[in-house]
């Protein structure tokens, strides 16, 4: 153990990001028949000879992501979709789904029943499969839900192909997500993320769920390139400022990018059904995110968003 790693001990002290490159440093997969593991929205193995099979898990908790005083029914809308909306990113469709609750003895039925009506009518809409899952007793409530997809293999979209010249896209506004209640009933992209790869062949994909600038800079990361955003251009949620649309987070928006001659491509052809922000380019520089004010100026912005340590 180095020094440093030394004077780092605490969850704390290593930060989200910080934990989950610890996590996957430490693991040795026994083979290599997948094809990406961890560091997307979700894992990709073989399935087919056309398709692949995607992989994700989102764990909710009480306190953390929602609170007793909101909707059980939206509660569980957003324990689901959440992970639909990873699917999406990937550029596939969702499938099948087993879902683990961890509740106090004292919560009651009531609520239980409207958060599986939230539930299944999302997956219902989404045409999603509950399978199975477990339950556990313990101090507040969790739910945590294991989701399966598909995605043709010439369909697939990573977070490392975004390169030198690409436009950058989100496919709507952003901000304020928690103080307008959007956060528990954003409708994941599926369609959108489903008429953008048979289309125009995204080179990256996430959804925007830590915040516009912190999933930008793992689209940066990823694919070793750096990026500018314009201020004007980003399309901010009613009564959301230009900081709540940068960091707030949890708006499910997919942030994507496209080669330039599909950029253009989209611009010819769009339509009212799909309609996609343009907020900026992806320049050279890894890591480096700058913001192009509204009076033409560069400034540095730095990629933080919400952090759950």
């Amino acid at each position: 153990m180095s020094d440093k790693d030394i004077a780092r001990t605490e969850i704390g002290d290593l930060g989200e990001f910080g934990l989950i490159d610890r996590i996957k440093s430490g693991i040795t997969l026994v083979n290599k028949s997948s094809v990406c593991g961890i560091g997307d929205d979700a894992a990709v193995v073989p399935f087919s000879s056309e398709k692949y099979l995607l992989l994700t898990t989102d764990m909710l908790v009480e306190g953390v992501h929602f609170t007793k005083k909101m909707s059980a029914k939206a509660i569980g809308h957003k324990a689901i979709a959440a992970s639909i909306s990873d699917v999406a990113a990937m550029g596939g469709i969702a499938k099948y789904a087993v879902i683990s609750l961890g509740v106090p003895a004292s919560c009651s039925k009531q609520f239980i029943s409207a958060l599986y009506q939230g539930i299944k009518k999302t997956a219902k809409d989404f045409h999603v499969n509950v399978v199975g899952g477990d339950t556990v007793r313990c101090h507040k409530v969790i739910i945590n839900v294991a989701l399966t997809g598909e995605v043709k293999k010439n369909e697939v979209v990573y977070r490392n192909g975004a390169r030198r010249g690409d436009q950058i896209f989100v496919t709507g506004p952003l901000g304020r997500s928690l103080s307008s209640g959007w956060h528990l009933r954003f409708v994941p992209r599926i369609t959108y993320a489903k008429h953008l790869v048979t289309k125009y062949h995204p080179t990256s994909m996430i959804d925007v769920s830590d915040g516009l600038v912190a999933d930008l800079g793992h689209i940066l990361n990823e694919s070793r390139v750096g990026a500018i955003i314009e201020e004007s251009l980003i399309p901010c949620r009613s009564g959301a400022r230009l900081k709540n649309a940068l960091y707030d987070g949890e708006d499910f928006e997919l942030l994507f990018t496209l080669s330039s001659s599909q950029a253009r491509k989209y611009q010819d052809q769009r339509n009212k059904q799909f309609k996609y922000y343009r907020i900026g380019e992806i320049v050279g520089h890894r890591g480096n995110l700058q913001m192009k004010t509204a009076k033409g100026v560069l400034k540095k912005i730095n990629a933080k968003g919400y952090i759950h340590f």
